[in-house]
């Protein structure tokens, strides 16, 4: 007994040392920020809302039981690669005030699959589920991730990359909505997790549908390099705080209920 509660005070030690490092690193450029900076503002707000949230996904991994254990981690491990990808980008904007493309890029390269594995997860926690779910859903995630990133980089035509990129997402959404994850899900999981995959599942089709929104107004209307630039960071910030935070708060939701129900 002492030797688990020594190793819970340890684990939190050094969750909350590692999340001080980085957010002494974030205040290091904090006078830099002004107040007229909108979009500036906005990449500090989500990345001190990740620093919060992995520190909250972490800890609540001892109130589940260990098949939701995993699902929890993979929620803190998104909101901890993009916070740091958050304060890096921060730094780019209120420096040079241009999009910091790699780094974000960078960032949805890790966290975009690690999202989609959480349905690949929260189904295996109550059924025996192929691999060519996973692989289906990274399938389609590498498609849409590249797909965009060639486009905004300059390396392809902006409306070919959008197209592909596009079509990599519908390809996600048909998996999860008409696919052989959608019907494992129909077939096998208890109420409690088919609310949390419709819900996830919504927050892929709406809330993922913000970032082509943001990639129109940055590269497609024909806008000022400034204001395409400031709606395309504000909205894509605005994206990754439904897409990360409340994807991992559903993800927490359901394992907290089906913990509870099992302990009944």
């Amino acid at each position: 007994m002492m030797l688990s509660h020594f190793k819970k005070l340890f684990s939190s030690a050094l969750l909350f040392s590692g999340l001080a490092l980085l957010t002494t690193q974030a205040f290091a450029a904090a006078d830099t920020l002004k107040q007229e900076d909108f979009v500036g503002i906005s990449f500090w707000i989500i990345s001190m809302a990740l620093v919060a949230s992995t520190a909250f996904f972490f800890l609540e991994r001892d109130r589940v039981s260990p098949k939701w254990k995993t699902s929890l981690t993979v929620s803190g491990l998104v909101t901890l690669v993009a916070a740091v990808h958050y304060f890096y980008m921060r730094d780019v904007w209120v420096a040079t005030g241009s999009t910091p493309t790699v780094f974000r890029y960078i960032d949805w390269l890790i966290t975009v699959p690690l999202l989609m594995i959480e349905f690949y997860l929260i189904l295996s926690a109550i059924a025996k589920v192929p691999t060519g779910v996973f692989w289906r859903l990274m399938i389609g995630t590498l498609v849409m991730l590249i797909g965009g990133y060639v486009g905004e980089a300059g390396y392809v035509a902006v409306w070919p990359a959008f197209i592909v990129g596009m079509i990599g997402w519908f390809y996600i959404l048909y998996e999860i909505f008409a696919g052989e994850a959608s019907k494992i899900n129909a077939a096998s999981a208890p109420p409690s997790v088919q609310s949390a995959f419709n819900t996830m599942r919504l927050i892929v089709t709406f809330g993922w549908a913000i970032y082509p929104i943001g990639y129109f107004f940055g590269y497609l209307t024909g806008a000022g390099p400034e204001s395409s630039a400031n709606a395309l960071n504000i909205i894509y910030n605005a994206a990754d705080v439904l897409n990360k935070i409340a994807f991992g708060l559903i993800i927490w939701s359901v394992a907290v209920a089906e913990t509870e129900r099992s302990g009944k």
